[in-house]
């Protein structure tokens, strides 16, 4: 459940309410009509609900869990709904999960903070500060750099000379953020390194020379990046985050990269210098992609994949090296008949 020292208790919503914010469909799982002005006061998980709380049926490994929930009510597809134990309010939706998350972002909103500089924080006296913005203790503003309205920077975070945030930002603590540019409403967890040099050397007869890394970092509005990611600014082209994109904790994004908008990428992904990737491409999970491929819009990605050459836009793909994903799994189950064609001759 939602622990009160962190999270403040959200105010209660009526199914009327849900509907709205969601545009589900309201059945009541018994007999009776569904009381419209019926009110909820939280969001929880299926085996922990109560009668006053909403939860959601996304993946079917969970249904005997739906059938036994004592939720009152449940964001769920019609196919399932006759699994529905006879007190529950269903919430028919074909994106349950989706629309879970937008009555829990309505119970509980982005963080609110109080606007206040801290006396320990180190700010140049050339940067600019917009109104209402945080800035924690240990904190460090660099010469000419400009934070937005409304942000909030974290403790013993070290933002560059001419680093520019836009408005209504969230940067965590410990981050370091160098020659970057940062739309409105980008979230930074904790741990971030931005802006740094990209990984560029140039071996020759006499040894390895080091080449400036003379680009920038261009991150547009709306993105989320976790803890302990790297993001390596560009050679002399920008590296550059779309619109929207997700990034999960321990990326490394190499110099001159380029992600289009609504791109997902999971934990522990590695991408090489100079990759496109398009708007809408989803990686799973330590996918590793080398340098100067390009991928595009709306690609799929399985966990641990590596990508060698450049995959078509709608493909999905698997393996390592990756290939579309049906051909890797014959593959898998071709290697699985084999060793069993072996077990039995011995």
């Amino acid at each position: 459940m939602v622990d009160s020292r962190f999270f403040q208790k959200p105010a209660p919503a009526s199914i009327s309410d849900i509907v709205t914010l969601t545009g589900v469909e309201v059945v009541f799982a018994g007999s009776q009509t569904p009381d419209l002005s019926r009110r909820f006061s939280d969001v929880a998980p299926l085996d922990k609900a109560q009668a006053d709380d909403i939860s959601f049926l996304d993946n079917i490994k969970y249904a005997d869990a739906f059938a036994l929930t004592e939720a009152g009510a449940c964001f769920v597809r019609r196919k399932f709904a006759d699994r529905a134990p006879k007190h529950l309010v269903l919430l028919i939706t074909e994106e349950p999960y989706f629309a879970y998350a937008l009555i829990a972002r309505h119970f509980y909103s982005d963080t609110v903070f109080t606007p206040e500089i801290s006396a320990k924080a180190h700010i140049a006296a050339t940067a600019t500060i917009g109104k209402g913005a945080r800035i924690d203790a240990g904190a460090v503003i660099g010469e000419q750099a400009i934070i937005g309205d409304d942000c909030w920077i974290g403790a013993n975070t070290s933002i560059g000379d001419g680093v520019v945030i836009g408005k209504k930002c969230s940067i965590g603590a410990l981050c370091t953020i160098s020659h970057t540019m940062i739309g409105d409403r980008v979230t930074l967890h904790r741990g971030i390194h931005i802006g740094q040099d990209g990984f560029g050397f140039a071996p020759g007869r006499k040894g390895i020379v080091k080449v400036p890394q003379l680009g920038r970092v261009m991150i547009g509005n709306d993105v989320e990046i976790g803890s302990g990611t790297c993001i390596d600014r560009g050679a002399g082209p920008d590296t550059i985050i779309g619109d929207h994109c997700k990034i999960d904790n321990l990326v490394q994004i190499g110099h001159n990269v380029q992600l289009g908008k609504y791109v997902i990428i999971a934990a522990q992904c590695g991408i090489a210098g100079s990759t496109q990737i398009g708007d809408g491409a989803m990686l799973g999970g330590q996918v590793g992609i080398s340098g100067h491929i390009h991928i595009g819009s709306g690609v799929k990605v399985a966990a641990q994949s590596g990508i060698m050459t450049d995959i078509p836009a709608g493909s999905t793909y698997g393996g390592s090296p990756a290939i579309p994903v049906k051909d890797w799994h014959r593959q898998t189950i071709a290697v699985a008949n084999l060793l069993k064609k072996k077990e039995t001759s011995e």
